[in-house]
This record gives C-alpha cells, sequence and structure tokens, in this order.
C-alpha cells in the first residue's frame, strides 16, 4: 500500500475562492455586519424587566451572539493565514483592518448585554442559571456579569471599544507592516540572500557558529534600525493599556491578564517563586553545552545550536508520518486528528520568502477546521514545533460540540495542550534515536524547551513586569527598551550567557499582540501544568485519552485551579505541584549531563 503523499502548502480555497481579492469573502464579511446589527437591535430592544421575560430575551440574544461570533472567528482565521503566508500581499491588511472593525462592532454591541446583566436581582439570576437553557454555560455567564460590575459605564466602554480600532489594534498592525518590509542581507557559499524574518531565524539552529553569528549580527542590527518605530509602536500600546485600566480603577497591569487566564495571582506568583529557586540545573546544562560547542560561554545564538557534527534532517513528510505514529500510541482520537490535517492541507509548512515569521494554529469556527502555519527546514525543533501546533488543533477538536461560548479557553491551558502533543514527540525521539550522538542531540533539544520556557519566557515577563511599571511614569526610549530586555535576560539566564539579545522586544511579536496583554507566562503555565498530565499519562496508556479529552472540554469553563482540583486533584497555589513538574525538567538535564560526562 503506497502512502499517502503530504503536501506542505495548505489549502484556503476551501473557505472562500480568491484569496485576498476574494469577492465571495466580500459579501462574507457583509453577512458578519448584518449579524451583528441584528444581534445589536436584540439587545437595545431588552429592557430588564427582572421576570422571566428576562430569561427568553437572554436565550434569544445568546443564540444571536453564537451566529455572529462563530462567523467573525471564521473571517479572523481566514485573515491571520493570508497575512502569514505572503507579507508582499497588499489586500491583506485593509482585510484585518475590517476584521478588526467588525470584532469592536461586535464588543462594542454587547456592552449593553453585559451591564443589563447586572441588573437582575441576585435570586432571579441564579434561578435563570439553573434552566436547561442556560447551565451549560453559567460559568461563562456569571464571569461575563462580574466583569461587567469591575468596568465602566456602558458609554465610556463603548467608547473606549471604538477608540481601540485606530488607537489600539492599529499600533499593533503597524508592527506587522514595517515586520513585512524587513530582510535580513546574508551571504552564504558566496552568494548574496535576502533573508525573511522567518527565514533568518531557522539560522540560527546552523551547525556552523560563523553561520549563526553572523546571521545575529545581521538580525540584530535590522531590528535595532526599525528600533524608533518599534519603541513608538510599544510605547502606545501600553499607554492605551494602562490609561484604561487608571479609568477603571485598576492598580496592576496584571489584573486583566490574570483574569482573561482565569487564574489567581498566588498561583503566577507560586510558580515563578519554584522557577527562581531551581535555575542551577539549567545553568550548568547552559555551561555544558558550551563546553561541547568548544566556547568557553554561550551567547544569544548559540543557544538553539546543534549539536554533533551531522546535521539531521527531517523530510516534511517523515516528520508527519512520525507524529501520526506517535499520537497513535497515546490514542486513537489524537492520531486521526493529525492524519486528517496533513491529508486536508491544513498545514502551511514550505520554505519560502515572503512569509512571517514563527508560527500558529488558528481554528474556523463556522467550518470546524484548523490550519496551521509555520516553516519547516528539517530541523527536529520543526517536528516538535509541528506537534506543538497540531496539539492546539486537537484541542480545539475535542471542543468541537461543545456551546459556542464553552470553547474560548485562555492562553495559558491552550498550551497544555500543545505542550503535550510536543512531550510525545520529544520524548519518542530521544527513545528512538539511532546513534548516542543522536540520542543527545535529541535530547538536548528537548531540554532546550525546558530552557525557553523556564529562562526565555520568565525573561519577557521580567522585562514587561518592569517595562509596564516605567511606561506608568512616562514614555520609555529604545535605548531604555534595550536595557530592560538585557537586565531580564541576564536574570532569567542566570548570567550564563556571553551576549544577549538586548532588541528581542522588537523581534518579538508576542510583546505588539493586541488582544492578549503579557503574552508570556501562560505559556511556562501550560508548559509544567501538561507536564504533570503527560507524566499521569504514561501511566494510563492509551486508556488516559478519554480522561484528557474530559479535561480540554472543561478548560474554558472553570478557574484552572478548579480544572486541576477536579482533573488532577492539586492544588496550584502551592509549590507542590510546581515543583514536581520542574523536577521532570531537571531529569532530562541531569541524563544529559551523564552522558556528556566524559
Amino acid at each position: 500500500m503506497t502512502a499517502t503523499i503530504y503536501s506542505d502548502v495548505w489549502d484556503l480555497d476551501t473557505f472562500f475562492l480568491g484569496g485576498s481579492e476574494s469577492a465571495e469573502f466580500q459579501a462574507y464579511l457583509m453577512e458578519v455586519h448584518k449579524r451583528i446589527d441584528s444581534l445589536s437591535q436584540a439587545i437595545h430592544s431588552w429592557d430588564v424587566a427582572n421576570n422571566e421575560e428576562d430569561r427568553e430575551k437572554i436565550t434569544q440574544i445568546l443564540f444571536l451572539f453564537q451566529q455572529a461570533g462563530v462567523k467573525i472567528r471564521q473571517a479572523g482565521a481566514y485573515v491571520s493565514c493570508l497575512e502569514a503566508e505572503n507579507t508582499a500581499d497588499t489586500n491583506a491588511g485593509p482585510l484585518r483592518a475590517r476584521v478588526t472593525e467588525l470584532s469592536a462592532d461586535l464588543n462594542t454591541s454587547l456592552l449593553p448585554f453585559d451591564q443589563k446583566l447586572t441588573k437582575i436581582k441576585h435570586d432571579l439570576w441564579q434561578a435563570f442559571l439553573q434552566t436547561d437553557e442556560l447551565k451549560e454555560i453559567s460559568f461563562i455567564l456569571n464571569e461575563r456579569r462580574e466583569k461587567a460590575q469591575e468596568k465602566l459605564s456602558q458609554e465610556e466602554e463603548a467608547i473606549i471599544q471604538s477608540l481601540s480600532v485606530d488607537g489600539y489594534h492599529g499600533w499593533g498592525q503597524m508592527y506587522d507592516v514595517v515586520v513585512g518590509t524587513m530582510v535580513i542581507p546574508f551571504v552564504e557559499n558566496g552568494a548574496e540572500q535576502n533573508l525573511s524574518v522567518g527565514q533568518a531565524a531557522n539560522k540560527f539552529s546552523h551547525p556552523d557558529r560563523n553561520v549563526r553569528q553572523a546571521v545575529f549580527t545581521k538580525w540584530e542590527q535590522a531590528w535595532q534600525d526599525k528600533a524608533p518605530y518599534f519603541a513608538k509602536t510599544l510605547n502606545h500600546l501600553a499607554g492605551f493599556r494602562l490609561n484604561i485600566y487608571k479609568k477603571r480603577g485598576w492598580d496592576d497591569p496584571l489584573k486583566e491578564p490574570l483574569a482573561i487566564n482565569r487564574m489567581e495571582r498566588n498561583t503566577l506568583d507560586t510558580m515563578w517563586d519554584v522557577i527562581a529557586k531551581n535555575k542551577a540545573p539549567f545553568v550548568k546544562f547552559l555551561e555544558r553545552k558550551a563546553e561541547l560547542l568548544g566556547v568557553e560561554k554561550l551567547s544569544w545564538y548559540d543557544l538553539d545550536a546543534p549539536l554533533g557534527s551531522a546535521e539531521t534532517k527531517v523530510s516534511y513528510q517523515e516528520g508527519a508520518e512520525f507524529i501520526i505514529e506517535h499520537f497513535s500510541q497515546f490514542g486513537q482520537e489524537m492520531k486521526a486528528f493529525a492524519e486528517k490535517a496533513f491529508e486536508n492541507r491544513w498545514i502551511e509548512a514550505e520554505d519560502r520568502p515572503s512569509k512571517k515569521p514563527g508560527g500558529f494554529h488558528t481554528y474556523f469556527a463556522e467550518s470546524q477546521e484548523s490550519r496551521i502555519f509555520m516553516t519547516y527546514s528539517g530541523s527536529a525543533s520543526n517536528v516538535s514545533t509541528l506537534a506543538h501546533e497540531l496539539g492546539h488543533g486537537f484541542h480545539t477538536y475535542a471542543m468541537k460540540d461543545l456551546h459556542f461560548l464553552n470553547r474560548n479557553y485562555s492562553m495559558n491551558v491552550a498550551e497544555t495542550a500543545s505542550t503535550f502533543a510536543e512531550m510525545i514527540v520529544a520524548d519518542a525521539s530521544v527513545k528512538n534515536a539511532k546513534t548516542d550522538e543522536e540520542k543527545l542531540a535529541l535530547l538536548e533539544d528537548k531540554i532546550q524547551r525546558s530552557v525557553a520556557l523556564l529562562m526565555n519566557i520568565h525573561a519577557r515577563f521580567l522585562f514587561e513586569t518592569r517595562y509596564y511599571n516605567e511606561r506608568a511614569k512616562g514614555m520609555v526610549s529604545a535605548v531604555r527598551l534595550n536595557e530592560l530586555m538585557t537586565e531580564a535576560q541576564k536574570e532569567a539566564y542566570g548570567h550564563a550567557l556571553d551576549e544577549y539579545h538586548p532588541s528581542f522586544w522588537s523581534s518579538k511579536l508576542h510583546f505588539y499582540i493586541t488582544g492578549v496583554p503579557f503574552y508570556n507566562f501562560p505559556y511556562t503555565f501550560g508548559y509544567l501544568f501538561s507536564l504533570g498530565i503527560y507524566a499521569y499519562a504514561q501511566e494510563k496508556g492509551a486508556a488516559y485519552e478519554e480522561q484528557y479529552i474530559a479535561l480540554l472540554k472543561d478548560t474554558a469553563s472553570m478557574k484552572v485551579e478548579d480544572l486541576a482540583k477536579k482533573h488532577l486533584q492539586t492544588d496550584l497555589t502551592k509549590p507542590d505541584f510546581w515543583e514536581k513538574a520542574v523536577q521532570l525538567c531537571i531529569d532530562d538535564v541531569e541524563e544529559f549531563l551523564s552522558l556528556t560526562q566524559s
């Protein structure tokens, strides 16, 4: 039987023909606009009477909300794909602006709905939540009601939503525009090339240190050249947020991101405290890697350097087959999902110019299909990234039959599913290594994820926390941003590096994503949370898949502390869970140090 040959270019025509010039998509956007209008009219026609009619009205409004919400997510996912696959597509930018405007309209239309929920008497509200129509989504409705009570008046919040299109989201889009124009000039084997930022980033895993260093020099210079633009953008994004927080009476910039992630401050503080106390083994790992690479100290551009003389290349086909094989050992539903993604061309992985850097998963809510974006160059890290994004896809697949409002999981638990999938592939890669050299390289690649989540992400969190403190007092210069980033990296990496990446604040997209402030700590939470789940799954084998899917289904309808108590019987505000999770990472380091002792 001939194996299916998987394409590394995705199919978007199944949604709308014509790409960014699609007349079909323009008509779809008009339909989205009509759905939002219908929702808005229904909300404005509702006068709270504090009787049974309110429940009927809420049910009707939620039905219209679901219709509009599904379509706007479909539209947003499509535009994200268009922007990513070709940064030179001049039509994608206006489409993004249009979808952002529609999204703001939807949020604005919901403001009076949330405010009206607060006017329903407590006892009647509790009775409503026990009815068949609302019981399933009671957590989400309570959450919306409580958040509305903490915000400004309906009129003020509406003004904020309106101004955010150009005064907030517009700055985030400006970042994408500037990055889209960037090229990294580089000479390799006598040939001069203009690399996209995504292609240049892949060079940091090149086996030749001279290549890595040369790319890094050009890389750092490219971001520094644009630093005035990025500093301006970052200052306005933070300034917009801080002004809103001040008006609402919020004095902690972490209040919103913690609420978005349905997480307590005690949990976050405990997690970082445990990580900070366990940096020593990872510093030893970085020191040992420096020895193996023949340098006194690692520099930033050495962090992803492969070990060993041979550069292992894995074709896209081989990577896909490996992922499917090892997903199958965990569970048949996970395997079936991955096969569907590869066979139906849900993945854009081709290594070509004019693509955005990085990788992501997006979900087409109306079509119930995923799309995954990355640039695949054949490294073991690329295979892990592919598994990571498929994990995101499986999460949405597990929730496909839930109510629309019960599918909006927060970022920290979103990273649980992706990291879980990544761990399956990483462990399998180490166990299936053909030589000691290959095993060492793969183990190092696995540990490198721990370094990224416990050191790199920690640096981002430290930087952003300190940056917000300074931004509250006034604009922060590009020079100062470089200083803050370098200080954060030195602390997070235990002063283990020789050269750092001062302009990381400009090169990392996550600082400019307007939808989620503090786009950092949820990654680390998800990573360590998934380690606990992964260890449990290894004990149970394929029989655990049903329980795993049950956990994923609950991720958008309860706080993370309650999720952990229900499915893992653990208290996340205590250090025990985090210490056990970090120890799993340290175990990998100790194995690595033992293997390289000689």
